[in-house]
């Protein structure tokens, strides 16, 4: 298990599979605005946060994992939420979900951009952009027309892909969605020969259950931190 990737996987995945999203300062690195707000340095010293700084536009927000950065002029971090990372085994059988036959599951593409973007700005405002599409497969349900439910691919490093953008409309909750779309991402790494990881709130109980439930295990406590250019 690539522990150090997990400390640091905005790190790894800037610098290796995700580098066409990368801003790139050496020492510090971060997704491109419109990709995703999520930054990392390789360590943690002023040096790497003057990096970063420069990376920044003026009170643009990013959010890096691990430690944070160091605090220099410009360049604060006024917030941190807990959370888990948890990885599906490479070994633990996938469970078909009872309502798998009666969803249909569309493959979204950049297309759905806008949708996407309104739906998850229920769940998680300003996580989600406007090209955050192209970081990897995105799957949804639509109801009449309307986006209600989708889940995809997030952070890519070593041999994981970090499932991201679970969420599903407040009027359609219960009836299986997220399972179904997050099943299908396992499959689809399964047979691909890649393993699934996924971040959460440590808050969120609803979906730490979920997760359990479908076979994934907590690899380890970890901290969002909140970063700004002042």
């Amino acid at each position: 298990m690539p522990e150090e990737m997990f400390v640091n996987p905005i790190w790894h995945a800037l610098k290796t599979r995700q580098s066409q999203f990368v801003r790139d300062a050496g020492i510090a690195c971060k997704y491109e605005t419109d990709v995703a707000p999520f930054a990392a340095v390789g360590s943690r010293n002023e040096e790497a946060s003057e990096a970063l700084r420069s990376l920044l536009k003026a009170h643009e927000i990013v959010y890096s994992m691990g430690e944070p950065p160091v605090e220099v002029q410009g360049l604060k971090v006024p917030g941190m939420v807990a959370g888990l990372q948890m990885v599906f085994p490479g070994d633990a059988e996938i469970a078909v979900t009872g309502h798998a036959a009666e969803v249909e599951i569309l493959e979204l593409s950049c297309a759905d951009a806008a949708d996407m973007v309104e739906l998850t700005t229920i769940a998680f405002p300003g996580y989600f952009r406007i090209r955050t599409c192209e970081m990897g497969t995105y799957y949804g349900v639509r109801v009449d027309g309307r986006l209600v439910s989708m889940a995809g691919e997030r952070f890519k490093f070593d041999r994981y892909v970090e499932i991201s953008g679970v969420c599903t409309h407040p009027e359609h909750t219960g009836k299986g969605y997220a399972a179904v779309l997050i099943t299908r991402l396992l499959e689809d790494h399964r047979r691909d020969g890649w393993l699934s990881c996924l971040h959460l709130s440590a808050a969120n109980q609803r979906a730490l259950d979920l997760y359990k439930r479908l076979g994934f295990e907590v690899n380890r406590e970890v901290s969002f931190h909140k970063v700004v250019r002042s």
